[in-house]
């Protein structure tokens, strides 16, 4: 009886240990190796899920700096928000406390006005303008310089596909979309855009929209179908508008004095790492994104386009938010951008 009572005991002790493993929705991501021995550790944060695979990234690139240092360098992702909201990790990235984040492109034209330019309706819209405002130094060099003044550097860009929307009733035409309460990212660019179309929205932090969604506070999303569907928004928005206006990116940001105090070495190492990853999960993107649309059509959502007309009208009623962001972002720049990925 008491060998009995022990082993219960011994039982009741590791069951919420037990639990809490089982429920832990990064034990597939763990590491395989020990980073307790590296010489250096770069804390890199995320708010979303590694399923996605702009986010996965974070553990191919964690792996690979692992082996190409030796062992030296330990990437210490963090995911699902782990070291706080957006905001706050932005504050904490230029503080140091936080030496790199992949900042949802949304967030990101909080640190410069620059970074709003991939996100301007219908600019860098597409996978195949995106692989070009990438790779043109001509137009990539400004977006990555504009943070460096704030002692950010911008290292490069991963994704989670083209925005939409996902509704609740079918939006087939602008006036449809008149009749939905949108919730969109807390971003005054979105903002303005979204008054400049007339369109009706809540702005509200993402964490907030399961709830909201459910009790129709909001009766429609801003987002990528990559991230609808992989986070179960389509079990109650059944449909999705497929706009394509701006493609979702992380930006991956980093604090300069941090990098700085890096050896040579260990910067080639990061950096090389980080270019050829990123470029690498960029095509992951194209994948995954065809693979989630037609999930969710296999699951009965039903997804509509916009007419050409109806596209252009948007774009026209854009013209204000063209102007004044423009201004911010530096016209010249944006002009350029516009011209070359026409």
């Amino acid at each position: 009886m008491k060998k009995l009572l022990v082993l219960l005991l011994a039982l009741c002790l590791a069951a919420p240990a037990l639990a809490a493993e089982k429920k832990d929705p990064l034990a597939a991501w763990k590491p395989k190796f020990d980073p307790s021995g590296a010489e250096y550790s770069y804390i890199l944060s995320n708010i979303s899920h590694p399923v996605i695979e702009g986010v996965g990234f974070g553990y191919r690139l964690r792996d690979r700096v692992w082996e190409d240092s030796g062992g030296r360098l330990y990437v210490d992702f963090r995911p699902l928000a782990q070291m706080g909201g957006e905001k706050d990790v932005i504050n904490k990235l230029k503080l140091g406390a936080v030496h790199g984040m992949l900042s949802s492109s949304v967030a990101a034209q909080n640190v410069a006005d620059t970074l709003g330019i991939v996100n301007m309706p219908y600019v860098v819209d597409t996978f195949d303008k995106l692989d070009t405002f990438r790779n043109n130094p001509e137009l990539w060099n400004p977006f990555v310089e504009s943070t460096l003044k704030g002692g950010i550097m911008t290292v490069d860009v991963t994704g989670y596909g083209p925005y939409g929307w996902a509704t609740n009733n079918p939006v087939g035409t602008i006036e449809d979309a008149k009749s939905i309460n949108f919730r969109i990212a807390q971003a005054p660019l979105n903002a303005d855009f979204y008054k400049a179309w007339g369109m009706k929205f809540t702005v509200m932090p993402w964490p907030d929209v399961p709830q909201a969604l459910q009790t129709g506070v909001i009766t429609g999303l801003d987002h990528t179908a990559i991230v609808c569907n992989i986070t179960k928004k389509f079990t109650i928005a059944k449909n999705f508008t497929e706009l394509d206006y701006a493609q979702g990116l992380f930006i991956h940001l980093m604090n300069k004095r941090w990098f700085d105090k890096l050896p040579a070495d260990l910067q080639q190492i990061l950096m090389t790492a980080i270019t050829e990853e990123s470029a690498k999960t960029r095509e992951l993107t194209k994948q995954q994104h065809a693979t989630q649309v037609a999930k969710a059509k296999e699951a009965g959502v039903s997804f509509f386009k916009l007419s050409d007309a109806e596209q252009q009208k948007l774009i026209d009623l854009t013209a204000p938010v063209y102007q004044k962001w423009g201004e911010k972002i530096g016209m010249d720049y944006f002009k350029k951008v516009q011209a070359a990925l026409k």
